[in-house]
Order: C-alpha cells, then structure tokens, then sequence
C-alpha cells in the first residue's frame, strides 16, 4: 500500500475559480456518466454495441413495457447471469420464514430497535388532516391517503443492504400504504441474502422479488405477469437504476434521480483527523462514493490526509475507498468558516457533516443539503443505519431543490371544498372578476346559477 494518497487539493487562497471543484460537481450529477468498466463491457454483451447508459434503459424499458415477463427474465439471465422461471422470480413465504429462522438473534434485536427507531421518527413527521373553517359555515380541508402500492429498490451487487429496506419499507408503513413489494438482484447479496429475506418477514413484507436493475424498475413501473404494477418506486441504485426511475416517470411516481453517495465535512481545529477520514471513507467505500472536506486550518487537512493512507492500509474494502478516494475526492483548504459554508451550500451535499465546535451556528449558513450532521459524535452511518430519518437522500446538487424521503412521500393529498350558498356569494364577485379576464364565461355561470336558484332548489340548506 502507497504512503501517498493522490486525492485532489484545492486551496481557495490560490484557486478562487475552484475548477477542480466543478468538473467533479459534473461528473456526480444526474447528467454524469460513471459507469464501471465491467459495466461497459457487459453492455457491449448483451446488446452487440457500445450503448450509453440512456440507450440502454430505454431498451431495456421499452422491452419489458411491450414483452412482459418474457423481457424480464431474459434480461435477469442476461445482465445478472440468473435463470429464473415465473415461479422462482418471487421468494417463497416458506423460503422468507426459513431465512428469519436462521439468522443471528442479534441482527433481529438491531432491527427491531431501528424499526422503532424509523417508525418514531417517521409517525412524529407524519402529515395529518386539516380543516380551516371559513365564513357561512363553509370549510376548506387537506385530505392526506396513502398510496396504495409501493417498490421498494435495494442494491445488491458487492454488497448486503438490509439497511435499505428498512430506510424505504418502514417509512411506507408509517404512512400506511398497505402493499409493499421489494425487488433486489437475484445475487447472495441482494433477493438472496438471508438477512434481506429475514428482513422482510420481520416486516411483514410478503413480496421480495429476485430482480435488479433497470428491468426490475420497469416491471415494478408497468408489471408483468406476476408482478402487480405499483404507484410509486424508491431506493437507491446504479447509474443503470436512477436512469430507469427517470424513465419511467410519469407512469408511476419516483423519489429522486440518484448518484454517486457523496459527503462534505466542515472541520476546525476542535476535529479530530481519525474521526474525520473515517467519515470520509465511509462514503468512499461505497465506490463510487464522494468525500469532501472542506477547512480553514491547514493542519488538519494534513492531519486526515495522512489518517487516510493509514486507515485505508487496515479496512477491508480499503483498495476500493483509496480508488474512490483519488477519483471523486477532494480537500479544500478555505480561509474562514464563512467561505467554507458558502462552498458547502454551492455543493448542495447528500450528506453534510460539521464536525466544529459549534455546528449549529453554521449549519444556519447551509441552508441546501440533504441531512446534516452536527459535531464530533454524530457520524454519517447513524443516519445510514439507526438514527430515524430515512438514508435516502438527493445527491448530485439536488438537494437545491429536492428532500430525502420520509413517510410523507407516500402520501397523496387532496384539498376538499364545502361551501354553503352564503359562503358562495361570499366569493362569487372575485370569481367573476378572474373568469372575465380569462374569458371563461361558463366558469362565471356556474357560479351565478347557484346564487339565483329558487331556495326549494337548495338542497344543501335542507342537508346542513
């Protein structure tokens, strides 16, 4: 292992145009393109030619959309290298209560504490009915209902991530949607995982289906045989995966566009540089994943510049952080607090930790990130696994505009108008005076009908 780390340095001192900062901010938007290079190679072999990422979603949605389930089990043996029948793409009842069987007790106690952990978080957040009384006993409401079915995405390629089914399932359940169905890869690490399946009979999630990738988005977006189609997907995912969900917007709903997993520290000379790369590498290991530090005191960076060579020699995925590390990594040497808040809210971070002596004074400044993390003893993986709110986050910058999911993303609302005839005439005359700008005339008599029927017409006054 090299006792030098090649990751990216910019000192905004010499640097004010920051270029290094922008291209990587374009490679880890939902416009970039980082695929790996065994990516490339199986979709020169599976479709002949040397398709972009965008092309071969659209294949491969526009295959299942008209094919079915033929597509989809074509494409599972294809890209996933699994051959799998009608009956052996869903995981059995028998085969989910078998895994929850043989699991470690302890990894069900964790569980079952975070589920708590999620469903207290998740309830305390939930949107409830209102209902404002207006003159003449009129009322106006905003009705909340849960969506009906939901996907859930979890990834399932290098590694096992139960966690993301408890981010995305358990949010659902708060907010009441009665159909979940999860689809993970047909690998050990995704529908085959005896910890996901254990996982999903402990949440009483009876569909866990053995799919991946962009197929698995399009059968949950237009179903198959099998497969019912749902209202809405979630979840992290591969480039192959956000693009799909992009795809197939407007047929279902999605919760984001997803990249790369990526962080941003602020740090000051109360931090502690072994705290501060493990921070960092726990998003470089994600590989592709993003760590940024961002601090005013130079012996600090160099402090975490050399933690990093030490605690990449001993972690176990520590070849695929260092890699990680020199390609989307970056540390930034700012004059003050203030710069370093200005930078931070220009990247718009997936996560964003301050680990500073008084973080909430700064976190003030940040106003675009999509969860935050305050000081020394509140790392990143307390978000990604345990605390409450959910791990799936906008990435890429898009948390200018976008928020992580929670249990109000399933929900649908529907505003609901009662208004006696009193209350009509109340506002007759501004409708009037709008629908005579716009010309809609049948719009301005709708409401006079009501105003100069006969009162043994008004049926209302008779019902209230």
């Amino acid at each position: 292992m090299s006792t030098l780390l090649n990751i990216r340095r910019i000192d905004t001192a010499r640097d004010a145009g920051l270029t290094a900062l922008d291209e990587l901010r374009a490679r880890l938007s939902p416009r970039g393109d980082i695929v790996s290079e065994a990516g490339r190679r199986k979709t020169l072999e599976v479709f002949g030619e040397a398709l972009v990422p965008r092309q071969v979603v659209e294949r491969i949605c526009g295959d299942v959309r008209k094919r079915g389930l033929p597509a989809l089990l074509e494409y599972t043996t294809k890209l996933d290298g699994t051959q799998l029948t009608g009956s052996s793409l869903r995981v059995s009842a028998a085969d989910l209560a078998a895994a929850h069987s043989s699991v470690e007790p302890e990894f069900l106690a964790a569980v079952r504490r975070i589920r708590r952990n999620i469903l207290d978080f998740q309830t305390a957040i939930l949107h409830r009915d209102v209902r404002l009384e207006r003159p003449h006993g009129s009322y106006l409401r905003q009705r909340y209902l849960p969506l009906s079915r939901v996907g859930c995405c979890v990834p399932g390629g290098a590694a096992s991530y139960p966690s993301t089914v408890l981010m995305t399932a358990v949010p659902a359940q708060a907010a009441g949607v009665p159909e979940i169905a999860v689809v993970a890869p047909p690998t050990k690490f995704g529908a085959d995982s005896p910890y996901i399946r254990a996982l999903c009979h402990e949440l009483g999630i009876a569909e866990l289906y053995r799919i991946g990738g962009a197929q698995g988005v399009a059968a949950l977006a237009y179903g198959v045989e099998g497969i019912p189609r749902v209202d809405k997907i979630v979840g992290p995912g591969n480039l192959f995966v956000a693009l799909a969900k992009q795809h197939v917007y407007g047929d279902v709903d999605i919760d984001s566009i997803a990249g790369p997993s990526e962080v941003v520290v602020i740090a000051d000379s109360t931090a502690r540089a072994d705290f501060i790369a493990s921070d960092m590498l726990a998003q470089a290991e994600h590989s592709p994943g993003s760590s940024i530090l961002i601090t005013w005191d130079a012996q600090i960076l160099e402090a975490t510049a050399a933690e990093l060579v030490r605690q990449t020699a001993v972690l176990e995925r520590g070849d695929l952080a260092r890699a990680a590390l020199e390609e989307y990594g970056l540390m930034i040497l700012v004059r003050d607090a203030d710069e370093a808040c200005r930078l931070a809210d220009l990247i718009a971070p997936e996560h964003l930790h301050l680990d500073t002596y008084q973080p909430e004074a700064l976190l003030e400044k940040i106003p675009h990130a999509g969860a935050a993390f305050l000081g020394h003893y509140s790392p990143v993986a307390l978000g990604d696994y345990a605390a409450g709110p959910s791990h799936v986050l906008p990435t890429g910058g898009t948390a200018r505009f976008a928020s992580g999911l929670c249990a109000n993303d399933f929900l649908r609302r529907t505003s609901v108008i009662s208004m006696t005839q009193d209350g009509l005439a109340g506002l007759a005359d501004d409708v009037r005076t709008l629908a005579n700008v716009e010309g809609l005339t049948a719009h301005r008599a709708s409401v006079d009908v009501r105003l100069t029927a006969p009162a043994a017409d008004r049926k209302e006054q008779v019902t209230r």
